[in-house]
């Protein structure tokens, strides 16, 4: 595949009362990365029509990163389910995020400029997509004068943890490895055991894993599996 392999827990399972030993608890188990969700709190369909925000969810922000980096020197894989992404580049680049992926749904206007700030702010920009959303609209993204360095297909509709993964999205994923040999193709939502193996034959190097790391008696054995 000429890419890396690279497993990131995601924190949006883990204890939150104890979110640093955790987050050494996972590398310690042998992650690659440590998935950061960050969600604005309301409904992607409702801000598609008047604006306000992304997800349902309230989770994580600037200063839970800022807090989290004092303990760690993991790469932090910050993935922005917000509507203005654009608000949210200065503090988490000050936090200490390493990777910032934004929706391409809410920044079909203002990518360029997006990406652009990401990388003056140190951080490795990305963009994801929801299932409904066709592949073809991030292909500006990887090949435009300010590329993203990585796609994020989602495979499940974002905003919660422990949803049933969607096997029709790998399209998606086959897609974009045919067309970009050597892009990080991530994968989030319904990631365990079973679906692995299907998300990396697609071409997936990049595995997000939440609830079926964290509720798993062996976190190291389901991560040894990616």
């Amino acid at each position: 595949m000429g890419v890396e392999a690279k497993i990131a827990p995601s924190m949006l399972s883990s204890d939150f009362a104890n979110l640093a030993s955790e987050a050494q608890r996972m590398l310690d188990c042998g992650a690659d990365w440590l998935h950061m969700d960050i969600m604005d709190g309301y409904n992607l369909n409702y801000c598609l029509l008047h604006k306000p925000h992304f997800v349902p969810n309230l989770t994580i922000g600037a200063p839970v990163i800022e807090s989290l980096r004092k303990h760690t020197k993991a790469y932090l894989d910050c993935h922005l389910m917000v509507t203005n992404p654009l608000d949210y580049v200065e503090p988490l680049g000050k936090a200490g995020a390493s990777g910032f992926t934004f929706h391409v749904e809410v920044s079909r206007d203002n990518w360029g400029e997006l990406v652009q700030r990401i990388k003056s702010k140190g951080m490795r920009p990305g963009v994801s997509l929801k299932p409904g959303t066709p592949i073809e609209e991030v292909y500006p993204l990887v090949e435009g004068e300010y590329p993203v360095e990585m796609v994020l297909v989602m495979t499940v509709e974002p905003g919660f943890g422990g949803q049933k993964f969607m096997p029709e999205t790998m399209d998606k994923v086959r897609a974009l490895r045919k067309k970009y040999p050597s892009l990080d193709i991530e994968v989030d939502g319904g990631l365990g055991p079973s679906t692995i193996d299907m998300a990396a034959s697609a071409g997936a190097n990049c595995i997000v894993a939440g609830s079926s790391v964290f509720g798993a008696p062996d976190s190291a054995q389901v991560i040894s599996l990616s």
